[in-house]
């Protein structure tokens, strides 16, 4: 398991280690000092004895390689801006499934619709739904009704009962 920490800080810790060491600090008084395995201080001092400082740096994190590298990357939100419509689809409406789709048919590489959730995230894009709304709304018009109609239709509290009675 990967300690805490950013690897710099890491990295100062195996150079703290190996420099109490070289002062004639026990092994066991070194782990305890920079918090560290007995194991994990020995194998240090090993990789000094070797390598050098060269064997005490930041090793890159262990994990799979991206299937998109950055140009495709780029090149896949540009396409994705231009919008589903230009990508060929009936809809104005991106879905997980569609990117998919692009991604496999541009670059040639097939992501499952969890991975595309995970790339766009990665991207920094998010969900967004679109609002629900007839093509045909009249903005202005529905404007003016809120303001000049209904006004003059609102029932009045003050002045309405259900029996005609006064309050």
């Amino acid at each position: 398991m990967r300690p805490q920490g950013t690897p710099q800080s890491l990295e100062k810790r195996r150079l703290q280690a190996v420099r109490l060491l070289k002062a004639g600090k026990p092994y066991r008084d070194v782990a305890m000092a920079v918090s560290a395995s007995l194991s994990s201080v020995v194998r240090w001092q090993q990789a000094f004895r070797s390598e050098g400082k060269r064997g005490l740096r930041v090793k890159p994190s262990p994990g799979r390689t991206p299937l998109l590298n950055q140009r495709q990357k780029e090149r896949l939100v540009r396409l994705l801006l231009q919008g589903p419509l230009e990508a060929g689809y009936t809809t104005n409406l991106w879905t997980l499934r569609r990117i998919g789709e692009v991604i496999r048919r541009e670059f040639g590489i097939s992501y499952t619709v969890q991975n595309v959730w995970k790339l766009m995230r990665a991207m920094g894009w998010s969900c967004q739904i679109p609002d629900k709304r007839a093509r045909e709304r009249n903005e202005q018009a529905i404007r003016y009704w809120k303001r000049h109609v209904w006004p003059r239709i609102k029932k009045n509290r003050s002045t309405w009962s259900p029996f005609g009675l006064p309050r």
